[in-house]
């Protein structure tokens, strides 16, 4: 099996965590800003559509 290569000094593993963590914490923030900007688009819908919307789902419940 020499595909597989395990270090003896266990100092070679730092960079390649470093470069997980760094791209985990780069995931989050970036998963952090499709939610805050989801939210701010869904407030401008409510705020511009929320009486229709309200009508549609009474008419919808009457049916």
């Amino acid at each position: 099996m020499e595909f597989l290569y395990f270090p003896e000094d266990k100092m070679e593993y730092f960079p390649g965590i470093i470069v997980v963590l760094f791209f985990c914490v780069i995931a989050i923030i970036v998963t952090r800003m499709f939610i805050k900007v989801s939210k701010k688009e869904q407030e401008k819908i409510d705020k511009q559509y929320g009486d229709q919307m309200k009508v549609n789902q009474s008419n919808q419940r009457d049916d």
